[in-house]
């Protein structure tokens, strides 16, 4: 399988998990990709001051690899500054979330398989 990047699906969603502004995805895999263990694989752009909410993962884990910008990352509570080449795993049962706190656009690929 190939797609090039114009055949790529891309979204913008409004305040996602409540969070603040929008966020611009380039879904790399659609749901039928995952065979049933997974359903999100997507490039994510977010905007300074933009952010995902605050949310819990249950039967599934998320996975974040950063590879533009600088965010403040929530891990089940624990705030972290993450920058480019940091890499997050929100397991089953716990929740994250996601700011955009530099100057310029965070970029990161999110995961989202089952368990």
């Amino acid at each position: 399988m190939l797609r090039k990047a114009s055949e790529l699906r891309k979204d913008t969603v409004e305040n996602l998990m409540k969070g603040e502004g929008y966020i611009d995805r380039v879904h790399l895999l659609e749901v039928d990709d995952f065979c049933g263990k997974g359903r999100l694989y997507a490039r994510h752009i977010l905007q300074p001051g933009n952010s995902i909410g605050f949310h819990k993962h249950e039967g599934e884990q998320e996975a974040y690899y950063i590879l533009k910008g600088e965010a403040l990352y929530n891990d089940n509570g624990n705030e972290v500054v993450v920058k480019e080449g940091d890499f997050t795993l929100c397991k089953t049962g716990e929740g994250h979330s996601i700011k955009n706190i530099g100057d310029g656009e965070l970029e990161f690929i999110g995961l989202i398989m089952n368990v």
